[in-house]
């Protein structure tokens, strides 16, 4: 099932909002810190739920081809949470980063242990600068596994609250799986210094680079012939998480 719900209010269900429109959520996740609110998207499998995975996006719309994306991964069984990083007037257009991005993963972290998820069953997933929010989330916080797709500020930070990734690699405290394209934003030199960081952590990692932008899972190719390597990226995050949430 998907959609949108309420803390306050009497449980909602409504339809996710088409390509290209804003959402309404209806309900918030419970930042642990201050109280307040955390608007919040779900997709829920249709039976039990084996995890959950907390879904960090870029911008404050939701595209059809993210929400198909979604709902298949809770056709695997996990219970898909997204908050909207940009609930408040002063996020900043790069990415929502520090403190902020760790109040509200917190707050989704919470959604989902209250219903019953167990905390190493709990994985972080994004897309560019989210896909950045996801490592540095990895770096801080002991969860189940961890995926950025196309995450940019490898060896420059993105802002003065996030961390370069080479910089917080040999932090990470999750298993983590980093999926890169040709994109300008993430040079494969970067990529290779990263390769190298992750290697120092504790943790398992796995760097793969794809030609154009077939490490886009979230998004459908133009070509045909592009569809093995599309189905291969969403493949690795499947299984990524498949091996490690447990």
């Amino acid at each position: 099932m998907s959609g949108t719900y309420d803390d306050i209010a009497p449980l909602r269900r409504q339809e996710p909002a088409a390509a290209g429109q804003e959402q309404e959520p209806t309900e918030a996740a419970t930042r642990p810190e201050t109280g307040e609110h955390v608007p919040i998207t779900v997709i829920e499998p249709e039976g039990y739920a084996r995890g959950g995975i907390v879904l960090l996006h870029e911008t404050r719309e939701f595209t059809g081809s993210l929400l198909e994306f979604m709902r298949a991964l809770a056709g695997e069984g996990w219970l898909v949470v997204a908050p909207n990083l940009f609930h408040r007037a002063t996020a900043a257009t790069a990415g929502v980063f520090g403190d902020e991005l760790f109040e509200d993963f917190d707050a989704c972290f919470d959604w989902l242990t209250h219903r019953g998820v167990f905390p190493d069953c709990i994985g972080a997933l994004g897309f560019d600068t989210a896909g950045t929010a996801a490592f540095l989330v990895a770096t801080n916080r002991p969860i189940g596994a961890a995926v950025s797709v196309g995450a940019p500020g490898i060896t420059t930070p993105l802002t003065e609250q996030a961390e370069a990734l080479v910089t917080a690699a040999p932090r990470l405290q999750a298993p983590w799986l980093g999926l890169f394209g040709a994109e300008s934003s993430t040079p494969v030199a970067e990529v290779d210094q990263l390769r190298d960081a992750t290697a120092q952590a504790a943790v398992a990692s796995l760097v793969v680079n794809y030609p154009g932008l077939l490490h886009r899972a979230d998004q459908p190719g133009d070509d045909e012939d592009d569809a093995d390597e599309l189905i291969d990226s969403q493949t690795r995050i499947f299984d990524w998480f498949d091996s490690h949430l447990r």
